[in-house]
Formats: C-alpha cells, structure tokens, sequence
C-alpha cells in the first residue's frame, strides 16, 4: 500500500494540516514516491534526469524540498506555544514585525515572499507568550500551499485559539512571483497588502489606527 492509498482519509485542503503528524519514516517514504512522479514529469517534460548531469538528482531534491519544507506545515504538528505570567498586568497593543514571511501560491507553484505583522492586545489577567512564538506560527502556516487572503486569517485565528487575548491582528504584505515571473510579469515591487481583525481591535477604530501607524514605524525602521 503506498502512502496516497494509506492517508487518503487524512487528506485535507492544500493548506490545511492532516488530521494528524506524520513520522519521519512516512515522510520519507512519500519524499520516494514524489521523486517517482517528478520523474514522470521529467519524461513528459523531455528533461534527461538520467544523463544530464544538473537534472540527475533533481527530482530527489525537489521531492524532499516539497515535504520538509515548503510543505512542512501541513505535516508537522504547530509549534509548541511558551508563556508567560503578565506580572505587571500589561494591557496594551504589543506590535511584532517585519516577520520574514516565505510561501508558496497554490494556483501556480510559484513563491510568495515579503513580511507579517502581528499585533496583540494582551488580557491583563492572562499570559504573554514568547515573542519569537510568533515568528515560527508564521512560518508554519506559511509552509504550505496558499493564497494570502486565507493565510492571514488561519495565522490570526491560531494566535486567537491558542492564547486567547483581547483583540489580534495580522497584516501581509507580500510579493506573489506567480504575477512578477508569469503573465502581466509586473514589477517585483509590485505587493499584496491584507489585514485581518479579531475581538477589540476589529471593534475598534482608533485601535486599527494604532495598529497600522506602528506597521508603519517598523516598516521605516527596517528599511
């Protein structure tokens, strides 16, 4: 039985996790069976991977890039979340960013790269989790196949789930190679900018204010 016929059950959409991890041995054994159809695609394509000696390895590397990284959050478990106790009550907007934000379009294969930033209004009585938690929620949701409208929401929601704070958001701003490297093939300054709001900060003007003139001031300060 190969690993399609085995986890077929565990199947889900391109950019939603399986209903369970995967071991190391049965991402191996699918690292196999996608090197096999890469070089089906290779035949079809007429690429000598056998002879050739920059295409020999290729469907090897490009199955193992798919399944270890560029698929990864959807076959590993989420990151493991640290927090802390608020001692001194902290209940303001924390902002993080630019978050280096790495994915790839689920319509044309095609690399999404630019920055996420996140902002938190922390519950007083409740914890603050470890500012680098954020950074690796971001990469997991962004390893997968998306398209950013859904990217930004799965990021925001997991953050809501988890820890819980009075109000989130999340912003994107990316550029989508499947627009700069094909088709209108417009300019890689060309980008795509979206924000989604959870609790008090969606219910509140003057805190989405705050929240985009501090992605601003990172931005600035980044550059």
């Amino acid at each position: 039985m190969n690993i399609h016929s085995r986890d077929l059950r565990l199947a889900r959409l391109c950019n939603e996790a399986l209903d369970e991890p995967m071991t190391a041995a049965e991402r191996e054994i699918m690292i196999g069976e996608a090197a096999q159809k890469l070089e089906e695609l290779f035949d079809v394509l007429r690429i000598d991977h056998r002879n050739d000696h920059n295409t020999r390895d290729t469907p090897r590397r490009v199955a193992k890039m798919y399944v270890e990284e560029i698929l990864q959050g959807r076959y590993t478990a989420p990151p493991a979340i640290t927090e802390f106790d608020n001692v001194q009550a902290y209940d303001q907007l924390l902002v993080t960013g630019p978050i280096e934000l790495r994915s790839t379009c689920a319509h044309h294969l095609l690399p999404i790269y630019g920055a996420a930033y996140i902002g938190i209004l922390p519950a007083a009585e409740g914890k603050i989790i470890g500012l680098s938690k954020y950074d690796r929620i971001v990469e997991h949701f962004a390893s997968r196949l998306q398209i950013q409208e859904e990217l930004v929401k799965q990021i925001g929601q997991y953050i809501m789930d988890v820890t819980k704070p009075r109000g989130l958001a999340v912003r994107i701003c990316a550029v989508h190679m499947c627009k700069t490297q094909r088709g209108v093939r417009a300019s890689r300054r060309s980008r795509m900018v979206n924000t989604y709001y959870w609790g008090e900060i969606a219910a509140s003007a003057e805190l989405k204010s705050e929240f985009l003139q501090e992605c601003a001031a990172l931005v600035l300060n980044a550059e």
